[in-house]
């Protein structure tokens, strides 16, 4: 995992493991103030010492259900995005990321743990669960990053208790600083502990913000600043105090376009 301050960078690793997929590890960045698998194909059976062919069906082993349900429901979030216009195709691969929990407590600062995969077009999804040790904190919570280059360059997005904090860090500029929505307002509502969906969709030139299931904001992404990058989880805290901010991530897959 990464953490970087206001004005400078430091890192520490910690390892993710990818359900399907070979494991893979990646630095917090300083914030401005306020701040699938498809089900295996079944085994046919053949019925032996039978004096001739039957013409009765052969008996086959029983599907694994819950992944056929799995995959048909991952399939729908796609088909759904491309149906308004977030996807440019639905051809695509999934890749489900094991759960991740995380407190941090050093404000101004954020960490991220990065996935071993590279995109421009993604969407990346999970059901969020965060807390804070000082109910007024600054802003704080779970997010993701992408467009993660070789210098640490990247976009990063949390979902705080009463908005989207969507930053750009670019070494040209020594920091991170705020992009605010195109469309949209990027507000949102929930009390400590908060909990909820969070989506990130990112097509070409664009970065969409879902909060359970609805679109929160709309973000144009820096002409300079390439969004084909590395992906990673990232957490952001609004104290100093105790655990800071405490984060849990489950039901995290991301989907890729086949290239």
């Amino acid at each position: 995992m990464h953490h970087k301050p206001l004005h400078a960078l430091m890192s520490f690793a910690f390892i993710l493991i990818i359900v399907s997929v070979a494991c893979s590890t990646s630095q917090p960045t300083p914030v401005p103030t306020d701040t699938s698998v498809p089900p295996t194909a079944t085994e046919t059976l053949v019925p032996t010492n039978t004096p001739r062919p039957s013409p009765t069906p052969r008996p086959t082993q029983t599907p694994n259900l819950a992944a056929t349900a799995r995959v048909d429901d991952l399939n729908a979030e796609a088909q759904e995005y491309f149906e308004k216009g977030y996807l440019a195709t639905t051809d695509g691969r999934f890749r489900e990321v094991e759960d991740f929990s995380y407190e941090w407590a050093q404000m101004g600062w954020y960490n991220w743990l990065p996935l071993r995969d590279s995109a421009s077009d993604f969407f990346l999804s999970g059901h969020f669960k965060w807390d804070s040790a000082y109910k007024s904190s600054d802003t704080s919570g779970c997010g993701f990053i992408f467009g993660l280059q070789q210098n640490d360059d990247h976009y990063a997005v949390f979902l705080d208790r009463q908005k989207v904090l969507f930053l750009i860090t670019d070494h040209a500029i020594g920091f991170s600083k705020p992009v605010s929505p195109t469309r949209g307002n990027g507000v949102v509502k929930f009390d400590y502990p908060a909990e909820a969906d969070f989506t990130l969709i990112v097509k070409d030139a664009y970065a969409y913000v879902l909060v359970d299931g609805e679109v929160v904001g709309e973000y144009t992404l820096a002409q300079s600043r390439a969004s084909k990058g590395g992906i990673g989880l990232t957490v952001l805290s609004g104290t100093n105090k105790d655990y800071g901010t405490r984060c849990e991530m489950t039901n995290l897959h991301l989907w890729l376009p086949k290239e």
